[in-house]
């Protein structure tokens, strides 16, 4: 179950690149394409973790740059971008996993996607949003 959840946040993450490039295109369109080339995801996780993340957008990117003071969303590397919607919105508004497995997800996405800073990057301003007081 956790890799095929690795893997559906994969595909949302590369939903959430591919629609800055390509706004007019339907992100659920997107993700049934990227899901089709990743192989075994979890379908169910990663449709709601998309609507998710598209209902929530404003929220979390708003919370994310409160975090990222000196990093506004456009100077952020795109990849850091995507991992970090997908984190803060995990961390945000779901239940499904603790906040360490969430920040852990990140970073390997992170590591393995973005540039060699990435994965500090998103680990900061995740375990910033984590341990935030509300």
């Amino acid at each position: 179950m956790a890799r095929r959840r690795h893997l559906s946040r994969i595909a949302v993450m590369q939903v959430l690149f591919e629609r800055e490039r390509h706004p007019d295109t339907d992100p659920l369109t997107m993700l049934a394409y990227d899901a089709s080339e990743i192989g075994d995801i979890d379908q169910d996780f990663a449709c709601s973790l998309l609507a998710g993340i598209l209902e929530h957008e404003p929220h979390i990117r708003d919370i994310i740059t409160t975090y990222a003071p000196a990093w506004s969303p456009e100077r952020m590397d795109p990849i850091s971008r995507c991992v970090l919607l997908i984190g803060g919105f995990e961390l945000l508004h779901s239940n499904d996993a603790p906040p360490a497995v969430i920040i852990n997800e990140a970073i390997e996405i992170a590591k393995e996607y973005g540039n060699e800073e990435s994965g500090k990057f998103v680990n900061g301003v995740l375990n910033a949003i984590a341990h935030r007081k509300p």
